[in-house]
């Protein structure tokens, strides 16, 4: 099965006003523990939550950088002052959050698999099984030196790691995936062998090596039959052009840069900003510029450190507006001119274990379903 999720579902949803009404009317009740026709700060918080479950952050207190997302989330519903927000507010904002995420839906897809084993048993009937189990083996035992230090358990572990997606194998990392199929293939091996091999004995040989895996792979295949996997599957391309775009569009950006200069901190009287402000600026126009948040993917981290260094952006004096504007555009170019260079592509698997909601009208739409596992912990290839 292949699904993929660009965000009509979710936009549907908030254009059809009767349906949407409905849906805010039933969410907000659910959230109005006390029925005083109010959500306060503590009533928000499970919405909050499912929020930033749907879009793919880890839980709250496991990243820095994921609770700073739910606090922004928070904050779009009080607006940084109200105790409290009616549904008319509460209706509003979730609408923007949420035609937000269907936009990003659209502009990065997620295509939702369905891995059954099938072809996981093309792959190991194929001619591309036994050069790619060679060079998995090879990378696996970490060279001819080590052969004699690594268990034939522990090479088997290391290869089935290896694998992706596109052998259909679901990621190995995820801890559900190796409970639930990765061990109890293990466990049947020793009870199909006709000449049983000690997993926790030395890998034998290279030979040995790609007969265990090949039946450690037939088993894991009836169990993927037994119990198929969903997996979010994502695909971006990180080359520069988005900032290209949003640098190009003068009243869009200088409309950006207006508005983040906006937010720097009231008690600045003196309508100077310390330039640490500029990473928070930059985070907030991140998605205009067709880059992920920051502390969601390292590679691009890195070059946005790198354009800071560039443009001299680091240290901490105060700036005034013209400075501040004049210093976020360098950054981008900085960070425009290196992805050009070098384009970051980051691909992630991230497995679901919850149904992925095909209903427009459903409730599930803020439900732990990873929507974007951008920011979650997915395995990466």
């Amino acid at each position: 099965m292949l699904q993929v999720q660009d965000g009509s579902e979710i936009r549907a949803l908030v254009e059809n006003k009767a349906e949407f009404a409905r849906f805010v009317d039933d969410r907000f009740r659910k959230l109005d523990a006390d029925g005083d026709g109010r959500l306060s700060v503590k009533e928000l918080q499970p919405a909050v939550a499912d929020i930033g479950a749907a879009i793919g952050l880890p839980a709250r207190g496991s990243s820095p950088q994921a609770d700073h997302i739910y606090a922004e989330v928070l904050n779009e519903f009080t607006r940084g002052k109200q105790e409290s927000v009616g549904k008319a507010e509460f209706q509003r904002v979730l609408s923007d959050i949420l035609l937000g995420m269907a936009a990003g839906l659209k502009r990065d897809p997620i295509v939702i698999l369905r891995i059954n084993g099938e072809d996981l048993s093309e792959f190991v009937e194929s001619p591309r099984y036994e050069p790619e189990a060679v060079a998995i083996f090879s990378q696996a035992v970490g060279g001819p030196t080590n052969t004699n230090d690594a268990t034939l358990r522990q090479c088997l572990l290391a290869a089935v790691g290896e694998l992706t997606i596109d052998h259909g194998m679901p990621p190995a990392s995820d801890p559900w995936v190796m409970e639930n199929v990765v061990e109890p293939a293990f466990q049947e091996l020793p009870a199909s062998a006709t000449q049983q091999l000690d997993l926790d004995q030395p890998v034998p040989s290279q030979e040995a090596f790609l007969q265990e895996f090949r039946r450690l792979l037939g088993a894991i295949t009836l169990r993927l039959r037994q119990h198929p996997v969903i997996v979010a599957h994502t695909e971006n391309n990180f080359d520069g052009s988005g900032v290209r775009r949003l640098l190009s569009n003068k009243f869009e950006f200088d409309k950006l840069l207006d508005s983040v200069w906006r937010e720097v901190p009231k008690e600045r009287k003196d309508k100077q900003a310390s330039k640490e402000y500029l990473r928070i600026a930059l985070d907030r126009i991140a998605d205009s510029a067709g880059l992920p948040p920051l502390g969601a993917v390292g590679q691009v981290d890195a070059v946005v450190n790198e354009a800071f260094k560039m443009a001299k952006a680091d240290d901490l004096r105060a700036v005034d507006e013209a400075e501040f504007k004049k210093l976020l555009t360098e950054v981008l170019g900085a960070v425009m001119l290196q992805l050009d260079a070098s384009p970051v592509a980051v691909s992630t698997n991230t497995v679901v274990h919850e149904p992925m909601c095909t209903s427009s009208s459903s409730s599930a739409l803020l439900s732990p379903t990873p929507l974007s596992p951008m920011v979650s912990s997915p395995a990466s290839e």
